[in-house]
């Protein structure tokens, strides 16, 4: 028996022992008050509220073991990173004498791929990963994380890796990294990084939502054209602590989806200049008015002549009216 199934069996039978102490102290009181003779009465009476209080002591203790059972006895017992592993859990030879690491130039010359440090003496968390925590729980100082193991897919039901390895041949879509853990807190922040060639390529960072001891795994999904060939590394990190890290090596070029051209728009109608208007009418100017007629001077009035009167008339005669006119 493990130390969590332990805890668990204390806190089971401690929630027995509360229930059957409440359920006697509630028994006795009410037995008590139908006694006749006052001390035998008040006896029962309390001895049923004596019952009643070490059943709320139970109930204490039930959520003193929940809630810190676990914690304090990993603070005495040092838990193994690895409990109960798996053959498929433990280091695997191929990790460091794979003859496809130490014999193809292009792994054997590039220095992530054997045990040589990382490019800064040790692991830590990039600036702007580091501003998206949001957990306040101070991590366990004593939570252990056992070296990665990476592999193409994971069976959830056993926990074992599909296609175990070190060296993939593109193309890949999905690398699965495998570990065992113990000692964690849940709430607590953790952060997976993922370098290539010693550039951050992905991340993730979220609270812990896990049990405290057992197996986990990360994994990585993308686009075949982003796995580049080159040595990727995975490090874990518990809070800002360091505490695991795994390498694996990428080779041959990704598949690349080459994009199909859509056919331009071809026009096929020329355009055609329309005819230059042209003038068919000219301006003919209207002939000069010309002046023909002379100018003619107009007669002279001649004067009537006057009449003279005779020798014999003095005057003229005066014409009387006829009647009726």
């Amino acid at each position: 028996m493990d130390i969590k199934a332990g805890i668990n069996t204390a806190i089971i039978l401690a929630a027995v022992g509360t229930l059957i102490s409440f359920l006697i102290g509630i028994r006795s009181i009410q037995s008590g008050r139908r006694l006749v003779y006052f001390r035998i009465r008040q006896q029962r009476i309390s001895f049923g509220w004596r019952m009643i209080g070490f059943a709320l002591g139970l109930a204490g203790v039930v959520y003193f073991l929940g809630r810190f059972g676990e914690p304090i006895a990993y603070s005495f017992y040092e838990p193994s990173p690895m409990p109960s592993m798996t053959p498929t859990m433990t280091l695997s030879p191929t990790i460091t004498l794979s003859p496809t690491i130490t014999l193809t130039p292009t792994i054997t010359n590039t220095p992530s791929v054997s045990d040589t440090p990382t490019p800064t003496p040790t692991p830590f968390i990039p600036a702007d990963v580091e501003q998206q925590f949001s957990s306040i729980i101070t991590p366990n100082p004593a939570s252990l994380f056992s070296p990665l193991v990476f592999g193409r897919e994971i069976d959830l039901k056993t926990y074992s890796l599909v296609g175990e390895a070190t060296v993939f041949s593109n193309p890949v879509r999905r690398v699965v990294a495998l570990f065992s853990f113990d000692g964690m807190f849940v709430g607590v922040q953790w952060t997976v990084l993922w370098y290539r060639d010693g550039k951050l390529v992905f991340y993730e960072t979220s609270p812990w939502a896990d049990t405290t001891g057992g197996y986990g795994y990360v994994e990585r999904i993308a686009a075949p054209e982003e796995w580049l060939p080159g040595n990727y590394e995975v490090q874990i990190f518990v809070g800002h602590d360091w505490k695991s890290v795994g390498r694996f090596v990428v080779q041959g070029q990704p598949d690349t989806s080459t994009p199909t051209r859509k056919p331009t728009s071809t026009t096929t109608s020329t355009a055609t200049r329309m005819p230059m208007f042209t003038p068919t009418l000219t301006l003919t100017r209207l002939p000069t008015l010309t002046a023909t007629a002379s100018r003619t001077s107009l007669p002279t009035i001649t004067r009537a002549p006057t009449r003279t009167p005779r020798p014999s008339d003095t005057s003229w005669p005066t014409q009387t009216p006829k009647p009726g006119q």
